[in-house]
């Protein structure tokens, strides 16, 4: 059984501990393979065979709250005209007799339909419809998104409306504290006065601050602790403190007599305060996500039964017809049938320049039709489409977590009840040895311990800086599949070039036709038209080049028999019952061909920097074709970016020494090697990396997954095939080597960014507790007070995801012309 990925929204998330604690709930659970929560953004990430309920149940023991997100598998359909219990079955029976439907499953209450399989979704609206039972799609990735933000949105007002109230008595009561110095209770009015200011307090704990304790009493019916674990005993401690004064104040030595109830407040709005202002920050953050679902299009113009209708996007079949009109969004991946325009790829490609397209080019969903009219034959339709896959990869690789997130996911294991051990040790040491008054000096140490110590900002560091800086590399046109491939692209020493379509255009065309019988048009014609007899058969692109050049000269193609493709060496095969060869010298001397005639052409032409093959028809020598692949007009300037950034450059390719040297000198590679199998590509990557060095590989076609699978980091240009962007780390879209150093430079900045948020995280907390237990006090005479602590602990987190958000600024180094 194929090992499924099931993604979980969770709930009562409030710190990096409890990110520990559910990613061990979630291993237990049979079945699981591995179980990774962001707690940036409040999702876990699942891989494995388990059912969605036994995990949202393992979830649900340890604590916390989660929903399953439905995956691409899983559609879901809104059916308002369901009445009854019968209906269901109808529906669900009519359901199952779609093609590719594996189960159905309708939910009368809330009158939707969830559809599992890979049906297409005017399939499954045309059954309902069928039926009688006439539906509409709804989108989850637009919905969870949507939902997700309104969500955050009410939080965000919530948390400022409780920071006003908190804020609102916590405020006055310190200037008075500061003005007067009165925050004593000595006599009979001291009491009622206080006791009234007791009470309010008591109220914002009880409406502004009931999250923290409802909070606390969760985990700890659990077995557990968090953030608001602190929290609650922080703000409870010095309130309870407070009254116990009010109250008693007898019983307590008179410098004892202090109230803390503009602390308790205090900390309560600044807390609110800092995770409002988070909550912000975190908006900004998944910008990105947002950007990519505003390009999907929510209807497209259809031809059918000759006539032009506008139905939502998602009931696009494949192999309808679409208008696009000026003006208009591409709705989803087709090839143009009728019309030519210029097509404003950019917000996929990041390339500024319009692209024409004409009948037999391919259009992307997302994409912007400028001038003309287009019709085009739907291809790839709703997740399908490459603009669904980019989201999908986006999403994945910003719930991934990074190696060095590890660390900080072991400290916040642990800190919690570590902390809660610090407090009771330092205020037990100043109530035993400390001086007057012993009990008022142990509950400030206790408190202020317990607030300053909350492990957010340790929990956020990493998971906000990824999410951030996936997202710039997809709005820089780089598709990251992982977090790691992220990090590891920081320590690459060694990058490994793919010559054909990588350094190339990959785009060939034939530049030279030479014969060993006579230098005539005639005789030049008979030689292409028999070497793309043969190539027609073949996929690789110097082959396309032959063929396409043949049929510019209007050459009619023979009928291929027994065709062989040679793995680095060419193809044979029989033309018009002739034997045929075509291929490099390798191949023409294991039949004994001889080609000591052609060979100093050959040897001139690769030093151009061309690709020679020599043709044999019945083992005799018949002629030579050169083809040129020109090198990109940018690959020079990319691979002199890589080598500033101390990157070493080098250059695998199946090609021949001559035609790989001259290329590599054109473009200032390192070092190359020619000739090379696809599995000697593979053992050269796995070389180089048993001599210590980190190994980045790039390509575009079949031959290099194997490479690709097994360097530390592998780049697929994104004009390549689906198996090489399947096996690769990171996609660069765009097609360009310049995308390479864009992405060694977004991840060394990205690395950094992580770094700079767990140092300030770690020496936050490092410096804070010691502070917050007194070591200065014998130095300075002053404890630091909780309203300090709790201002302190909210800024933390607020400079943890302000810091993360820097990376939205991040622009590569400039590119040289």
């Amino acid at each position: 059984m194929n090992a499924l990925q099931i993604q979980l929204a969770l709930s009562g998330v409030n710190c990096a501990g409890c990110v520990g604690k559910i990613e061990k709930a979630l291993k237990g659970v049979t079945g699981v393979h591995e179980a990774s929560v962001n707690f940036a953004d409040k999702t876990a990430m699942v891989e494995g065979n388990a059912d969605s309920a036994s995990l949202v149940s393992a979830v649900e023991t340890a604590g916390f709250g989660a929903e399953v997100i439905p995956s691409d598998s899983e559609r879901q359909f809104s059916i308002p005209s369901i009445h009854c219990a019968s209906c269901v079955s109808k529906i669900e029976s009519a359901l199952l007799k779609v093609p590719g439907v594996e189960s159905a499953s309708v939910n009368l209450a809330d009158k939707t339909c969830s559809v599992q399989g890979q049906p297409e979704a005017g399939a499954i609206l045309q059954a309902l419809e069928n039926a009688g039972y006439p539906g509409t799609e709804l989108t989850p990735e637009s919905d969870i998104q949507e939902k997700q933000e309104q969500e955050d949105k009410k939080q965000y007002h919530h948390l400022l409306k409780h920071t006003a109230i908190a804020l609102g008595l916590g405020i006055p009561l310190m200037i008075w504290g500061v003005v007067t110095g009165e925050m004593s209770v000595n006599t009979p009015f001291q009491q009622i006065a206080w006791g009234g200011v007791g009470l309010a307090t008591l109220l914002i704990l009880v409406f502004s601050g009931k999250h923290y304790f409802t909070g606390m009493w969760k985990a700890l019916k659990h077995g557990n602790t968090n953030m608001d674990t602190l929290i609650a005993i922080g703000t409870g401690i010095a309130w309870l403190y407070s009254m116990v004064v009010v109250l008693f104040p007898h019983l307590l030595p008179f410098a004892a007599r202090h109230v803390y109830f503009e602390a308790s407040a205090m900390i309560i709005g600044l807390i609110n305060l800092g995770h409002a202002l988070e909550l912000r920050a975190k908006g900004k953050t998944s910008k990105a996500i947002k950007r990519l679902l505003g390009l999907q299009v929510k209807t497209a113009r259809v031809v059918r039964d000759g006539q032009e209708i506008d139905i939502p996007t998602h009931q696009v079949l494949k192999g309808d017809i679409v208008r696009v009109r000026p003006g208009e969004k591409i709705a989803v991946d087709g090839v143009v049938t009728e019309g030519s325009s210029l097509v404003d790829e950019s917000m996929l490609t990041g390339e500024p320049l319009a692209v024409k397209k004409m009948p037999e080019e391919e259009v992307s969903a997302g994409t912007l039709n400028k001038n003309g009219s287009l019709l085009f034959r739907a291809e790839k339709v709703g997740s399908e489409t490459a603009l669904a896959h980019i989201i999908a990869l986006v999403k994945k690789a910003q719930s991934s977590k990074m190696p060095i997130a590890r660390m900080a996911d072991q400290i916040s294991s642990v800190f919690v009840p570590v902390v809660l051990v610090i407090a009771i040790l330092a205020a037990s040491i100043w109530f035993f040895f400390g001086p007057a008054p012993a009990l008022a000096h142990a509950l400030v140490v206790a408190t202020t311990v317990l607030i300053i110590a909350c492990p957010c900002a340790l929990g956020l560091a990493t998971p906000m800086s990824v999410m951030a800086g996936v997202g710039k590399a997809a709005e820089l046109g780089m598709l990251i599949r992982k977090g790691d491939s992220l990090q590891q692209a920081s320590k690459l020493t060694t990058i490994v070039l793919d010559k054909t379509g990588t350094i190339t255009e990959g785009v060939p065309k034939v530049t030279e036709l030479i014969s060993t019988t006579a230098d005539t048009e005639e005789e030049r014609n008979r030689i292409l038209q028999i070497a793309a007899s043969i190539e027609s058969a073949s996929e690789h692109p110097l082959a396309d080049a032959i063929v396409d050049s043949a049929k510019q000269q209007s050459l009619s193609l023979s009928p291929v028999s027994d065709f062989h493709a040679v793995t680095g060496q060419g193809v044979t095969g029989s033309v018009a019952e002739k034997s045929v060869m075509l291929g490099n010298e390798k191949l023409m001397a294991a039949s004994n061909i001889d080609v000591s005639s052609l060979a100093s052409t050959s040897e001139s032409l690769a030093n151009q920097g061309k690709t020679p093959m020599y043709l044999a028809v019945d083992n005799q020598l018949a002629g030579l074709i050169a083809v040129a692949d020109p090198v990109r007009k940018d690959s020079k300037a990319a691979i002199d970016r890589l080598h500033k950034l101390g990157i070493k450059v080098m250059m695998l390719t199946g090609d021949n020494k001559l035609t790989a040297a001259a290329v590599a000198q054109q473009v200032g590679i390192d070092d190359f090697q020619a000739e090379v199998m696809p599995e000697d590509k593979e053992s050269y990557v796995r070389q180089l990396q048993e001599h210590g060095l980190k190994v980045g590989m790039t390509g575009d076609g079949i031959n290099d997954a194997p490479a690709l699978a097994r360097a530390d980091v592998g780049f697929a240009i994104g004009s390549g095939t689906d198996v090489a962007i399947e096996s690769a780390d990171i996609t660069l879209i765009r097609s360009s080597l310049h995308g390479l150093a864009d992405a060694v430079e977004l991840s060394r900045t990205t690395l950094r960014n992580i770094k700079q948020n767990l140092f300030g995280a770690l020496v936050y907390n490092s410096l804070g507790i010691p502070i917050a237990a007194g070591i200065l006090y014998p130095l300075t005479g002053i404890l630091l007070n909780p309203v300090v602590a709790g201002a302190a602990m909210a800024l933390s987190s607020v400079t943890v995801v302000s810091n993360a958000n820097r990376l939205r600024l991040f622009k590569p180094t400039a590119r040289e012309a």
